[in-house]
């Protein structure tokens, strides 16, 4: 019972901090009325940076507010608040930076992705009911997300229930396949807006996010300029890792079309006569059961 007992208290002692973090209304850090001090200015920095609002953006806000103290503009902590309100909504750009993009011909295909849990599923029913029920749209949804338990039925329940038509293939099936189908039923159907749903994954899995490049090139090979949107459904608890997330899925189609640019170029040399110097195998050792055995790998060219 020792034991037990000793392990319950650390792992309570564990998360004290992460519960009160959770446990925190930001309501109380600006109580109309009250005067702002020195005091007041670090235990409000060190919160928000607790609550994983971003060292940077931290940082830029508090000196913001610090001047603004200083030179005597605020004095009270509620309208250092407004001041965190206006820097967090400025990021966002005018209300036009995040209306959907149609395609001037043609359907409309919008790619969903995210991590496992965050709501992909779910956010793809919202917006079709809102296409279908106050833009007059007709839509489609794509069941690209085999992987998951149940994922297809979810999908095809909520498609069911709004309206729309629906492709899917049975679970464990290519996502790219599906992709491909829908995109064909949809240019046949005279469908307005496909919306392609895919499998949860997080941007470190590397064998993943191949996957969904494959599934974007399915469907720009299939309707031109598609996909014209793609939505990255985040959780706000999850903090700076969905920013880091995001960041890294745009920094990888970015180097990936650089590369598709760089085999266009290279193809285009060798139809005008060029080669390109010949590339000879390497060596690779496969150690355990393949000790004392060599195999030839060729090498991968590097963009």
């Amino acid at each position: 019972m020792g034991f037990f007992s000793k392990t319950l208290d650390k792992l309570k002692g564990a998360l004290k901090k992460t519960a009160e973090v959770l446990n925190t209304d930001v309501r109380t850090l600006f109580v109309p009325g009250r005067q702002i001090d020195d005091a007041w200015l670090a235990d409000t920095e060190e919160k928000l940076i607790r609550a994983d609002m971003g060292v940077g953006n931290v940082t830029r806000v508090m000196a913001d507010i610090r001047d603004r103290w200083r030179l005597g503009k605020i004095r009270n902590q509620d309208e250092a608040g407004q001041i965190i309100r206006d820097e967090m909504a400025g990021g966002w750009g005018g209300p036009e930076t995040r209306e959907l993009r149609f395609a001037e011909s043609g359907p409309t295909v919008i790619m969903v992705a995210g991590v496992n849990g965050a709501g992909k599923t779910t956010s793809i029913a919202k917006l079709a009911w809102l296409l279908k029920n106050q833009m007059q749209k007709k839509v489609m949804v794509a069941a690209s997300d085999t992987f998951r338990a149940a994922a297809v039925d979810q999908l095809s329940i909520w498609a069911q229930r709004i309206g729309v038509d629906i492709v899917k293939h049975k679970t464990g099936s290519d996502p790219a396949a599906v992709a491909y189908d829908a995109c064909e039923a949809a240019k046949t159907r005279g469908i307005d807006v496909l919306i392609v749903d895919t499998a949860g994954r997080l941007h470190t899995q590397d064998h993943l996010m191949r996957e969904l490049t494959k599934i974007r090139d399915v469907v720009s090979k299939r309707i031109a300029g598609a996909p014209h949107e793609v939505l990255l459904v985040l959780d706000a608890t999850t903090g700076q890792r969905d920013r880091a997330g995001a960041e890294l899925r745009q920094g990888r189609q970015h180097y990936r079309h650089r590369a598709r640019k760089a085999r266009r170029h290279r193809q285009g040399r060798r139809g005008a006569g060029d080669q390109e110097p010949a590339q000879h195998p390497r060596k690779v050792h496969r150690p355990g059961r393949d000790a004392g055995r060599h195999r030839d790998v060729r090498p991968a060219a590097v963009c």
